[in-house]
């Protein structure tokens, strides 16, 4: 199906920085309807890295659509000045994904990115792709999830405390 604008909503996130990292894309139509969600494990790397990598999706995901105008949606300031060239690129790691991204861009006729708050609904929904992708991973290895860190915290606490009390 061929969408002459696609509105996406790009997230990516990591636990820990670097981190067990994933990415979330919802992409929309003209009349705001959902035409398209990914949530990706992407291994271990930076919360930056997998910014990027969300985008990269989205963009791509348009291509499939044969869009011709692209809104992308991003609650990283940093990316989006980025790619809207108010900041510069400075670190070295992301220059590569930066890059990748301008080249996937020329594929349309317009692309504008646009800062997000984390409460906007659709960027909401990115990010619970974003989390569904690591819990998944997580459960399938077995990981402990950052709800079950803090139960293992505590019952680190409470056993020292016990010990100490019987010395």
């Amino acid at each position: 199906m061929v969408h002459k604008k696609i509105f996406i909503n790009a997230d990516g996130g990591s636990r820990g920085n670097p981190g067990p990292a994933a990415l979330g894309v919802v992409l929309r139509d003209e009349d705001q309807h959902e035409i398209e969600t990914c949530g990706e494990y992407l291994g271990k790397t930076t919360n930056n890295v997998a910014e990027y990598k969300s985008l990269l999706k989205g963009l791509q995901l348009a291509a499939k659509y044969h869009a011709e105008e692209v809104f992308v949606y991003m609650d990283s300031e940093l990316v989006v000045r980025q790619m809207s060239g108010h900041y510069k690129v400075k670190a070295k790691h992301l220059a590569p994904l930066f890059a990748e991204v301008k080249k996937v861009e020329k594929q349309f006729s317009k692309v504008v990115y646009r800062s997000v708050p984390r409460s906007n609904p659709f960027q909401k929904q990115a990010d619970a792709l974003v989390n569904q992708a690591l819990d998944e991973k997580s459960h399938l290895h077995g990981v402990l999830s950052d709800v079950d860190w803090k139960a293992r915290e505590k019952e680190m606490r409470d056993l020292r405390k016990d010990f100490e009390e019987r010395l």
